[in-house]
């Protein structure tokens, strides 16, 4: 697997192909998408919903989007904020870690996590957090798996949405 920041055109414009790209790995996870809620319409993920989603992500100074590459293929993508906008919580977060839907439980998910991890560990940092849907229990299983404890419940400051908030020190 080779991991890589993404890189926005001109205007913050994503290449086409890269874009049909992250559409379909975005389209594939259909139950997550169901889910979160985050597009109206699971069933039809559209290019121009999936760059207004990253250039929302990317409009944040400390986010970076990384995509994971296999083959050639774009097969995963992470989102993390080096900061949560709380000034008292030290710990950088995971927004998205998402991998195409016919790659899991192959080792991708794990690989990725892992690379994030170690990179903010080559920074300092001390640990990391992420907020898992409550209603999300494979996902919370598999966070689980990575180490990850849960040490908090509230909604999502976007929607307001259950989740459980998970740590992993560092």
């Amino acid at each position: 697997m080779i991991v890589e920041p993404l890189e926005v055109g001109a205007g913050g414009a994503l290449p086409g192909p890269l874009l049909t790209e992250l559409t379909e790995l975005y389209a594939s996870n259909r139950e997550f998408h169901q889910l979160s809620g985050d597009f109206p319409d699971p069933d039809d993920i559209r290019p121009e919903q999936v760059a207004a989603s990253l250039a929302e992500e990317l409009s944040h100074p400390d986010t970076e989007v990384l995509l994971a590459r296999s083959a050639g293929h774009v097969i995963g993508v992470s989102v993390t904020r080096a900061h949560h906008p709380d000034p008292d919580d030290p710990d950088p977060w995971i927004g998205l870690l998402m991998v195409h839907a016919r790659d899991h439980r192959v080792g991708f998910g794990r690989e990725l996590a892992e690379i994030v991890e170690k990179r903010f560990r080559e920074k300092g940092r001390r640990g990391v957090k992420l907020a898992v849907l409550a209603d999300n229990p494979n996902a919370i299983a598999f966070w689980a798996a990575l180490g990850y404890e849960q040490v908090d419940r509230r909604p999502d400051r976007q929607r307001g949405r259950d989740c459980v908030v998970m740590r992993k020190a560092l």
